[in-house]
C-alpha cells in the first residue's frame, strides 16, 4: 500500500462524522455532462437523509437538461481555507427525479422527509414552499469519498 492510500484512509471521515457534515453543510457543487462530452458544474443547495442526497434544482435548467439524456452525476460538498482544515465529500452515481416536475406541493410521501429538512434547513420552515420551478432529484451514491485534513495533526 502506497503513502498516499494510508494518509487517505486515515483521513477518510467515519459514516458518522460524514453524516454529520453532509447535515450541516449547505452548498454542494454538481457535476454533470452535455451530450459532446463537456462538464458542467454548478452549486445548489441540499439535504443528505442518511442515505441519499436530495438536490432540488430549476426543471428549466441546463443542469436538469443535460441530466434527462444522462442521469449520472458527481457531487462535492467541501470547505476549509488552510490545507489543515480542508474537509469534504464527493458522492456518485445516478439521479433520479422524485415526484412531479416540476414540483407544485402535490401529496408524495417520498418527499416527505427531504422537504421537512429542506425547509428547516434553508428556510426556518415546517413545510416546504413550492414555485412550480424546481423539482427534486435523488442521489443513492453508488461510490463516496470523504477527506478531513483535521485529522493529519495527529498523524506522526
Amino acid at each position: 500500500m502506497s503513502h498516499t492510500q494510508r494518509r487517505g484512509r486515515r483521513i477518510m471521515m467515519t459514516d458518522a462524522e460524514r453524516d454529520a457534515y453532509l447535515t450541516q453543510q449547505r452548498t454542494c457543487r454538481v457535476a454533470t455532462v452535455s451530450a459532446d462530452g463537456r462538464p458542467h458544474v454548478g452549486a445548489l443547495w441540499f439535504v443528505w437523509d442518511g442515505t441519499s442526497l436530495w438536490l432540488y434544482s430549476l426543471t428549466r435548467s441546463l443542469r436538469w437538461a443535460q441530466l434527462r439524456r444522462d442521469p449520472r452525476i458527481a457531487v462535492v460538498v467541501d470547505d476549509g481555507v488552510e490545507y489543515g482544515e480542508l474537509r469534504g465529500v464527493e458522492l456518485s452515481g445516478t439521479v433520479s427525479p422524485v415526484g412531479g416536475v416540476p414540483r407544485t406541493g402535490e401529496s408524495c410521501p417520498e418527499l416527505d422527509r427531504p422537504e421537512r429538512l429542506f425547509a428547516a434547513k434553508y428556510f426556518g420552515l415546517d413545510v416546504m414552499p413550492h414555485d412550480a420551478r424546481h423539482a427534486w432529484l435523488r442521489l443513492t451514491p453508488e461510490a463516496v469519498a470523504s477527506w478531513d485534513f483535521h485529522k493529519l495533526s495527529g498523524l506522526g
